[in-house]
């Protein structure tokens, strides 16, 4: 954009790390527009954000909504791709592997198909960060299905890093965070949940969804970073 005035779209910025990342990023020098499936939700983290940003409603799993919202937007300079998932998880005896092709059309697939709906108008100056999460590179019980899932943005952000270049690319790896994407558990099995990585990660505490927004910031701004993973997890691949 003019007048040294960026723009960052955030994929799933209407709670949780996305919207984190919005209160992170947005400031005089960069204009952030946040999007969510659900228009009651955007228009709350609309409101907390002080009406600063911009918004837009559509479901990123449905790519002609996709394709619609980048040929409205128009030029901008950052993509932040936080649409979320949570198939997968549970003992791999036991695990429903059609979940597998669940999580990638609910996480993966959206990612990149909002990739690939903004590169015509994407600044190549620019940059994108995927969020996958710490379960792609731990060896923990339970994970196997959504490591797998979240493995592939792993796998993928370098090879675009060099295959879509200059535009950088990378992907930030979130540990355990307390967002809503935990609000599938009880309260008291949470928090009891959230004790327990507290304990094992070596930070002693879990992460907050602005921890992964600095993350993520860093990478925003940083142009001399692409093709990387950068984890943000308290040290919990180190000790679970």
């Amino acid at each position: 954009m003019s007048d040294n005035i960026e723009h960052c779209v955030i994929i799933g910025g209407s709670s949780g790390i996305g919207l984190a990342t919005a209160k992170r990023l947005v400031s005089p020098t960069m204009k952030v527009t946040i999007t969510g499936r659900n228009e009651d939700k955007l228009k709350s983290a609309w409101a907390s954000l002080g009406g600063t940003v911009g918004k837009t409603a559509f479901d990123a799993a449905k790519p002609d909504e996709v394709r619609q919202f980048f040929e409205r937007l128009g030029p901008f300079d950052h993509l932040v791709l936080a649409a979320s998932g949570g198939k997968g998880l549970g003992p791999f005896a036991t695990l429903d592997l059609a979940d597998l092709g669940s999580g990638v059309d609910e996480k993966i697939r959206p990612q990149l198909s909002c990739l690939q709906a903004a590169l015509p108008t994407l600044n190549k100056a620019g940059s994108v960060t995927f969020i996958s999460a710490v379960s792609a590179q731990i060896a923990a019980p339970g994970v196997a299905g959504i490591g797998a899932i979240n493995g592939m943005l792993l796998t993928v952000a370098p090879i675009l890093a060099v295959e879509l270049k200059p535009l950088r690319v990378n992907v930030v790896a979130p540990g355990v965070i307390d967002t809503p994407w935990w609000d599938f558990l009880p309260h008291e099995q949470r928090q009891a949940v959230f004790a327990e990585y507290a304990g094992k990660t070596p930070v002693g505490r879990i992460g907050r969804a602005e921890d992964v927004a600095d993350a993520i910031a860093f990478l925003v701004s940083n142009g001399f970073m692409t093709g990387q993973v950068l984890t943000c997890d308290g040290g919990l691949r180190y000790a679970a």
